[in-house]
């Protein structure tokens, strides 16, 4: 039995991701405009948007509004552990992710008054966190915080240090993990395609009165992320009674 032909779209994005496999397309380079590849391979623009979002979706494509197409850069994997640690990407010999922080006063609306359990309008603070490698968006992360337990000014890549210093202890870390398509804003900002699934992770805080003083939602793009839970059991060894 005969396997079908593949489809253009196919077809095409075959030939692209054999032109980066063997380095005739190297990363960081700017492929062709799309008029220019439409017309190389004798298919209509759809069509050829079609084949790059499938090299998109696989990471091996990254389209940058107003610049076109580009080859991208090999990306390193970001390790989320369990327990309300924040996301970590490092081994021994590499630098630390660029992270730029941008914070802002606004008032709990919408699913923020259910997430921190407050009143609408109760004053807060939110910490959009963009890390980078290199000049890549890595990952993303919006933090907010109750306005009285947010710190006055927060230098770049030292937020997770400084929020602790300001709550009280917590008492529960509760975390739901979930796969999604990002959205459009997700998308754009992250560079990666809207096909390409993200992992989403919704992290509550709470101190020992209950209260709600973090809450956290990670965008991790899935093809450079991994989320890692540990349990530890404790075995209760009983002695005999002699």
């Amino acid at each position: 039995m005969t396997q079908p032909a593949p489809s253009r779209r196919h077809a095409i994005a075959d030939d692209i991701r054999k032109q980066i496999s063997v380095g005739r397309l190297k990363a960081g380079e700017r492929l062709p405009s799309e008029a220019q590849l439409a017309a190389r391979y004798k298919v209509s623009t759809p069509t050829l948007r079609n084949a790059l979002a499938l090299l998109q979706g696989e990471g091996l494509v990254e389209k940058i509004h107003g610049s076109g197409n580009f080859v991208r850069h090999p990306l390193r994997r970001t390790r989320y552990v369990g327990g309300g640690y924040p996301p970590s990407a490092l081994t021994p010999a590499e630098e630390p992710l660029h992270t730029t922080v941008r914070a802002s006063n606004l008032r709990a609306h919408g699913h923020l008054t259910a997430l921190l359990k407050v009143s609408p309008r109760s004053p807060l603070m939110e910490f959009l966190c963009l890390s980078h490698e290199g000049r890549t968006p890595h990952s993303l992360a919006r933090i907010y915080v109750p306005r009285d337990l947010a710190p006055a000014d927060v230098p770049e890549g030292l937020l997770a240090a400084r929020l602790p210093d300001l709550r009280p202890p917590l008492a529960v870390v509760r975390e739901t993990v979930s796969t999604r398509l990002p959205t459009p804003d997700e998308a754009a900002t992250l560079r990666i395609s809207s096909t390409l699934a993200i992992l989403s992770i919704t992290r509550v805080a709470t101190d020992t009165t209950g209260r709600v003083v973090e809450a956290a939602l990670l965008a991790l793009p899935g093809d450079r992320a991994d989320a890692v839970f540990t349990t530890h059991h404790t075995t209760e060894v009983r002695r005999a009674e002699a």
